[in-house]
């Protein structure tokens, strides 16, 4: 009788013990399908890093018809990933996002154009015709043409706004002239198409000094007043970003494990490949810790954005170094 109870009291220690340890389950929100853009979070899902932490995480694919900053609200993940200016018009709207990472130090976005149509500067872009992608994401091309002078309502002194859709179309239509593309992705879309490096002309945000930051970690800000949330966020951001060095240092193989995880196999080797390859210069100098200057020069250029700027006023509490203070 007495081994029975030794037996039982052990077998109660032991259920005990795997329940106290079970892991913490997390539901992230891309911001776009699966592919090599978010390929350190698939990396730290794969080589056990979530794991490590005590996390069982979700990444959920985005797409056209996702809004993450409503995905987010709506209770239907825990963290996102978003470009900043959404985030920050989120923010100004009412819905209190915050971001506790910025994995992402560079910006990918640019305009490609054909050389064929005499653009060698921006001041050129006048009379000429630019598709840009809306949604929050025409806000750093409406401040670069507000701080050049150069009217976006046409005309010959102006130029033309083409609502780009998410393809490449319009510039290998010749509907524009110029049209917003990704290092790395619709940029190679382009090349793939036909069109050789030399037919073209890049303008780089980044280096125009209107970028604006991409792909931050969001969480809604009254979940970081729970400490065991905060905790569970500080062990995310630190497998992330182990995610992500590892993936910087192996590119082919993170593509890989990106390829394993792209349920539509819509995907290519070949393009998540190079794809990884120019994210990882975007990752790369970044400790996951947003920069208060990158921080700033967005914001400064969201509310330059026009006569009708992403945002009207400077935020507040838009972010913190409480997670990454920790995790890193």
């Amino acid at each position: 009788m007495k081994k029975l109870v030794l037996t039982a009291l052990a077998s109660c220690m032991v259920m005990s013990s795997v329940a106290a340890k079970a892991a913490d389950k997390l539901t992230l929100q891309l911001q776009w399908v699966t592919q090599a853009q978010f390929a350190g979070y698939y990396v730290a899902l794969d080589k056990g890093y979530y794991s490590d932490e005590n996390l069982d995480v979700t990444i959920k694919p985005g797409g056209p018809d996702i809004a993450p900053p409503q995905v987010l609200a709506g209770g239907g993940a825990d963290l996102m990933l978003n470009w900043m200016p959404s985030a920050l018009a989120a923010r100004e709207k009412g819905v209190p996002l915050v971001n506790i990472a910025q994995p992402f130090k560079s910006s990918g976005l640019q305009l490609t154009c054909r050389k064929e149509t005499g653009i060698t500067s921006p001041q050129d872009f006048r009379g000429k015709t630019i598709g840009v992608w809306f949604f929050g994401n025409e806000y750093p091309f409406l401040s670069w043409m507000s701080q050049l002078g150069i009217p976006t309502d046409g005309g010959s002194n102006g130029v033309t706004v083409l609502k780009q859709g998410f393809n490449v179309d319009p510039i290998l239509q010749k509907q524009a002239d110029c049209i917003s593309t990704m290092t790395y992705n619709e940029y190679w879309q382009v090349i793939d198409a036909g069109i050789s490096p030399n037919d073209l002309v890049i303008f780089k945000y980044q280096d125009q000094g209107v970028a604006t930051l991409e792909d931050g970690i969001y969480v809604m800000e009254d979940r970081l007043k729970d400490p065991a949330f905060e905790d569970q966020m500080v062990r995310f951001v630190r497998a992330s970003m182990k995610g992500w060095k590892w993936a910087e240092e192996n590119p082919k193989a993170a593509a890989d494990i990106v390829l394993d995880n792209d349920a539509s196999g819509a995907q290519t080797e070949k393009h998540q490949r190079r794809m990884m390859g120019e994210i990882a210069k975007l990752t790369a100098g970044s400790t996951g810790a947003l920069d208060p200057a990158d921080y700033e020069r967005t914001v400064e250029t969201l509310m330059k954005g026009g006569s009708d700027p992403v945002i009207t006023k400077v935020p507040t509490g838009a972010w913190t170094h409480a997670i990454t203070d920790k995790a890193l």
